[in-house]
């Protein structure tokens, strides 16, 4: 699978502990993340994470491309509800396409733990179907 990890500045430090609880899950991934978020997985994991900009600075945008173009399978990304946002158009971009695409999204911590979990159960197989019917593509 294809997976994108995005944290607010006040969420960097629980998405790095939730990435290390379930690093046997994500191992074996594709991983990608914005570009602080990224690096602070990298520091606390062994795991190997392609990390675009800075969300402020286009990693929103950046990951929202891959979304349009069915690149990603699911996205974890833990805001902060609490505080505005700069760029809240590009996050609201991203959430927008994850709807329109399909595309699962955990935007805190209890909705993440549920997919990880069926992550770890195979639920994910759908995707594969998606991926299968999609047109364009030869049987």
């Amino acid at each position: 699978m294809k997976i994108a990890f995005i944290a607010h500045d006040r969420k960097k430090e629980e998405m790095v502990n939730f990435v290390t609880a379930y690093e046997h899950v994500f191992h074996g991934h594709q991983l990608y993340s914005t570009g602080t978020t990224g690096l602070r997985i990298m520091e606390a994991t062994k795991l190997s994470i392609h990390r675009y900009m800075s969300g402020p600075l286009g990693g929103d945008q950046q990951i929202g491309s891959m979304v349009a173009t069915d690149e990603l399978d699911l996205i974890v990304f833990l805001r902060d509800p609490l505080m505005a946002q700069p760029h809240e158009p590009d996050i609201t971009a991203l959430l927008r396409l994850c709807d329109v695409y399909g595309i699962p999204v955990a935007t805190n911590i209890a909705t993440a733990e549920i997919l990880v979990k069926a992550i770890d159960r195979g639920d994910f197989a759908w995707r594969d179907l998606v991926h299968k019917y999609k047109p364009g593509v030869d049987e």
